[in-house]
């Protein structure tokens, strides 16, 4: 699964919801880190209850090197749903 995200990131086939706007704001992050940390990072956590679809815990490295996650779906579109980004906590 973690290569098919990572097909998504790559083909700049992701949208960032509104609610992750605001977190990745507070936690000083961008789009390049949530591109980073799906590319390098590796799935932690796994929700399949969601009765919107299974919910994917990326962690992986944030540009500055900090630890970041990043919550995600996929559409029925085929798009990425990128639902939350934060920084892990030190």
């Amino acid at each position: 699964m973690i290569e098919k995200l990572r097909q998504a990131i790559r083909e700049q086939r992701y949208r960032v919801s509104t609610h992750a706007n605001e977190e990745m704001s507070e936690d000083a992050l961008e789009s390049a880190d949530i591109e980073r940390v799906v590319l390098s990072g590796n799935i932690a956590r796994k929700f399949t209850r969601d009765p919107r679809g299974t919910r994917y815990e990326v962690l992986g490295e944030a540009s500055d090197g900090r630890q970041a996650y990043v919550v995600c779906r996929f559409l029925p579109s085929g798009v990425l749903l990128i639902i939350t980004a934060y920084a892990a906590e030190e």
